[in-house]
């Protein structure tokens, strides 16, 4: 497919129905790879995101260097690392959030169903359709919670059987118990635990195929926390979940997949998490893991 695809023209939306079983992984494969670990991406995982030499550069500073990884379908992959080692960058990468920044600048290819999202013909909106995003702190809309998840769709024109669709999110989103009876309310007046799970029922409504999470929890206590958590693990039953998260104990708990990410910008590792956390090829993982620097 040519980088001059456009989105809106690319089957990329899919709607997934089948539920992803960690039974069912293939074994490790010996495929030769740049970055540490990478040797264990399982056979017959498929890719849905795809980063060819990288890199973002903010005016003259490059604040990511060159990353080479792909991202395999309905799994959790997490991305941790110290502050300033270019995570978030990354993530903002993928729906080309990072256009929304003037000095920034992208080098390199990031696939996304083998579609250079940065080709020309792109249109960044219907990327974000297909690649929703959840932030660190809560972003309701003042609206109240009904229209927050119904936003989108009737953005989209898919307001045919809205109530239907609204409920199905909620669902989704383990919240629908908590406000089924008063849907009319304002959604600025829901705990910020209920409204972190808002936003992802609203970022899942059009149902797209991959779900940007950045620190999703990081302002939660931990009720809300493990909410969120057991939350994102359900979600990769039908969708891709690239989160990005300062606590290592919870990538080790909910991911399939980590990216390391350290000092500089660099992608230093990239595995399954079991191994990462255990075992990992780089002294300099091993090092942050065990908190002798970060």
């Amino acid at each position: 497919m040519s980088d001059d695809t456009s989105m809106n023209e690319t089957p990329t939306i899919e709607t997934h129905t089948e539920a992803k079983s960690t039974d069912d992984r293939s074994p490790a494969s010996e495929a030769d790879a740049d970055v540490a670990g990478m040797d264990d991406q399982s056979i017959g995982e498929e890719t849905v995101i795809e980063a060819r030499d990288l890199s973002v550069f903010y005016g003259d500073e490059r604040a990511l260097q060159p990353v080479n990884v792909e991202i395999p379908d309905r799994q959790v992959t997490a991305i941790i690392g110290p502050s300033g080692c270019g995570k978030s960058t990354f993530l903002r990468s993928i729906n080309r959030m990072n256009d929304m920044i003037d000095v920034a600048r992208v080098d390199g290819e990031l696939l996304f169903r083998d579609t250079n999202v940065y080709g020309e013909a792109v249109d960044p909106v219907a990327l974000r359709r297909a690649i929703g995003m959840v932030f660190q702190k809560p972003n309701p809309f003042p609206k109240s919670i009904y229209d927050n998840v119904a936003y989108g769709l009737r953005i989209q024109g898919k307001d045919d059987d809205l109530d239907e669709q609204v409920e199905s999110a909620l669902r989704r989103a383990a919240l629908w118990d908590e406000v089924s009876d008063r849907l009319g309310e304002s959604a600025l007046d829901m705990s910020g635990g209920q409204q972190q799970r808002l936003c992802i029922a609203r970022a899942i409504a059009p149902d797209p195929e991959v779900i940007l999470m950045d620190e999703p929890a990081s302002a939660l206590d931990p009720v809300a926390t493990s909410q969120i958590e057991d939350l994102i693990e359900e979600l990769a039953r039908d969708y891709t979940v690239v989160i990005v998260t300062h606590n290592m104990q919870q990538a080790a708990r909910i991911s399939d997949k980590t990216m390391v990410f350290l000092t500089g910008g660099e992608l230093v590792e990239f595995g399954d998490t079991s191994r990462i956390f255990e075992n990992p090829d780089n002294q300099r993982v091993e090092d942050y893991i065990t908190g002798k620097f970060g």
